[in-house]
């Protein structure tokens, strides 16, 4: 038991020192990299370039002028990575001296070849005629507004749609308001009202009276 309390003391006397040594070693590991990617030929900075730490899901980008910032740890590899550029990497020294450290990224352009097309003509002239005919020509953007805009879309459009915010409190508002107004009296009958009946004759040629 004596003993059992002797090296119960002694391990936590010894874990704190332990603890701090492991903090001071991974703090000293931790960089702040900073730089510029650019062209090479024209020293222009690249904006949108993806930098990654290798084999782990975090990194950031370049921005307009092409400067970035990452926390690294030493010896991690970096990638540089752009659609139009080719893949470059990386390695921050291990034996850096101290937590920050700059560099100046330069990516060349990638090149890509796109495999050759002939263009044929019509092999006759009576083909090339059949084809024009027949050939599907997709709407231009001020066809579809038109159709878009016609009295039988907005029509269907006026009946299907339900009415919004404004509409519906101006509605229950009127209401309210007419129902104050004949407070402690009969409401007057509208029937033989001719401006009623125009009313209602609109509303149902509207639809307002389907169900929806």
């Amino acid at each position: 038991m004596k003993h059992l309390l002797r090296y119960t003391l002694i391990f936590l006397l010894v874990l704190p020192f332990t603890a701090r040594a492991q903090f001071e070693s991974l703090k000293d590991s931790v960089v702040m990299l900073y730089g510029i990617v650019m062209t090479p030929d024209s020293l222009k900075g690249i904006p949108d370039v993806s930098v990654m730490i290798k084999g782990q899901n975090r990194g950031t980008k370049s921005n307009a002028q092409g400067v970035f910032s990452i926390v690294v740890l030493k010896g991690d590899e970096i990638e540089f990575s752009h659609v139009s550029y080719k893949k470059e990497t990386d390695k921050i020294p291990e034996n850096l001296v101290g937590n920050q450290f700059s560099m100046i990224k330069l990516l060349s352009a990638d090149t890509v070849y796109l495999s050759h097309v002939v263009i044929t003509p019509r092999p006759t002239r009576e083909q090339f005629e059949r084809d024009f005919v027949n050939v599907d020509v997709p709407d231009d953007e001020i066809e579809i507004a038109r159709q878009n805009t016609s009295e039988a879309v907005r029509t269907a459009l006026m009946r299907s749609m339900p009415r919004d915010g404004g509409e519906a409190t101006n509605y229950a508002l009127s209401k309210n308001a007419r129902s104050h107004y004949y407070t402690g009296q009969a409401p007057p009958m509208n029937i033989f009202n001719p401006f009623a009946w125009n009313e209602f004759i609109k509303a149902w040629k509207r639809g307002d009276f389907k169900k929806k």
